[in-house]
């Protein structure tokens, strides 16, 4: 059997972050886990961009439309990061919100060919979502970018070519 993966140091690209600012704080959190690691393994900052979007549910579409824009230096952004939370509260507001957020960013995903890495917190509480989110502990953020580089660079394409 031949095993593929991807050295995450080697990786390269461009790279955006979409981030639900109903959930600021904590979305705050994962972008900067996300932005550190994406640097820790060699990606230049001036190749991360961020766009902010009203919540969780505006996520896929911004999603859709970085995957169809070139980024400022003609390339397409190599992998896409949804950072956010959905927090569960006494309505069913959450049930809809957190599975249509990731319905769209799989739909976009799976359409497109481009990663877009669902780095969307669904929790009960804020402060488990606190927790996951801060880089010094949970670091979802850090670990969403991780996936998007891993499927950034995953060799695929070089066993069709």
């Amino acid at each position: 059997m031949r095993e593929f993966s991807t050295d995450l140091d080697q990786v390269g690209g461009h790279y955006a972050l979409v981030a639900a600012r109903f959930t600021r704080s904590i979305t705050e959190q994962l972008v900067a886990g996300a932005e550190r690691a994406l640097i820790g393994h060699g990606i230049d900052a001036d190749n991360i961009h961020c766009v902010w979007v009203p919540g969780a549910f505006e996520i896929p579409l911004a999603c859709q439309r970085l995957t169809q824009i070139r980024h400022i230096t003609g390339a397409r952004y190599n992998a896409i990061i949804a950072l956010g939370a959905v927090i569960r509260g006494q309505t069913p507001h959450f049930d809809y919100v957190a599975g249509e957020c990731a319905r769209g960013i799989a739909r976009v995903s799976l359409d497109s060919g481009v990663p877009v890495i669902f780095g969307v917190l669904t929790t009960d509480t804020r402060e488990q979502a606190e927790r996951r989110a801060d880089p010094g502990a949970g670091d979802k953020g850090g670990a969403a970018a991780r996936a998007a580089l891993e499927m950034a660079g995953l060799p695929i394409p070089k066993l069709i070519d």
